[in-house]
């Protein structure tokens, strides 16, 4: 089985949760005066970052992910974690000198979010010397972590030959306008969502229809409004995949780029590969961290086909 090239960030996330609106405290005629507390009446501290959620994703699907990410001092029981769970930690760099990458993510009761990061020892970070040669990966993904570092994963896929998918996220504003468009250009498809592909938009001045001459596939996630993706046959929907209880959306985005990777190895086509990027994040809102313990892959299945009347194809396929 080829591999799947896994770059993102390792953090440890704060969750809080906030039983109002954040809007109701927010006045956006004083923005420029903005002082504001909200009270957050529940929080946990998990594993998370984005590289890790997507790599532990991949491997409840029976992937083999190769996660590269940094932790810092306070990253051995962390390495151990992954290591436990079947996950390859050959290129988990730890810095003795830096703490792991922090998360504090605050939600309020309609689900927006509020996140603060700090990079820690991922700023610090450094990209290996893979041992793995083209023909073992069969794709790869820059998510968020240290921009310089998704630059050099975004040169070693392009000099390599590894096709791979870009999921600016969170650091979207660090992304210089030239980074950006030098990593949309080398990619195979552009993954966002709604609130992102607006920022994209205005950073590097393009539209749906004109990133698609830079990039094959375009995709927005638009939360309780499913997923749009754009490609050289237009515009296609799809529906969202509802969950029976939402408990916190963290790491919902995480795992649709683990469900759509893992379809994208397989060769499926691009609407299946997003419905089971769909149905894997409406079974990680059920939890309240971004690392679920297991799935049960009929119930995914099964899920999949009752939301959209199809059958998946199969998971050995």
């Amino acid at each position: 089985m080829k591999k799947i090239l896994v770059t993102g960030s390792a953090a440890y996330d704060f969750l809080l949760s906030h039983e109002g609106s954040f809007a109701d405290g927010i006045a956006s005629q004083q923005l420029s005066s903005l002082s504001v507390a909200f009270l957050a009446q529940h929080m946990v501290r998990h594993h998370g970052g984005t590289g890790v959620n997507i790599a532990w994703n991949l491997n409840l699907l029976e992937e083999q992910p190769l996660l590269i990410t940094t932790v810092g001092q306070d990253g051995g029981e962390y390495r151990t974690l992954l290591e436990e769970r079947g996950l390859n930690v050959d290129y988990v760099e730890k810095l003795e000198d830096k703490m792991t990458a922090t998360a504090i993510v605050a939600t309020d009761s309609k689900e927006r979010q509020i996140t603060f990061f700090h990079p820690g020892a991922d700023q610090q970070g450094s990209w290996p010397e893979l041992q793995e040669g083209n023909e073992e990966l069969a794709c790869g993904i820059v998510s968020p972590r240290d921009t310089q570092l998704m630059v050099k994963a975004a040169e070693y896929c392009t000099k390599n030959g590894t096709q791979y998918y870009f999921d600016p996220g969170q650091q979207l504003l660090a992304l210089s306008n030239d980074e950006l468009s030098r990593l949309v250009r080398g990619s195979y498809g552009v993954i966002v969502n709604e609130y992102e592909w607006e920022l994209l938009k205005d950073k590097i001045h393009c539209t749906e229809k004109n990133i698609l001459t830079q990039a094959p596939l375009l995709i927005v996630t638009r939360g309780e409004h499913g997923v749009t993706f754009f490609d050289e046959s237009g515009a296609r929907n799809v529906a969202p995949c509802s969950a029976e209880r939402v408990i916190n959306p963290t790491g919902a985005g995480d795992a649709f780029r683990a469900g759509f990777l893992s379809g994208i190895r397989r060769g499926w086509k691009t609407v299946d590969c997003v419905r089971l990027g769909a149905a894997l994040g409406s079974f990680a809102v059920e939890e309240t961290g971004t690392l679920m313990d297991s799935i049960d892959r009929e119930q995914l299945w099964l899920r999949a086909e009752h939301i959209y009347g199809e059958k998946l194809p199969e998971l050995n396929s």
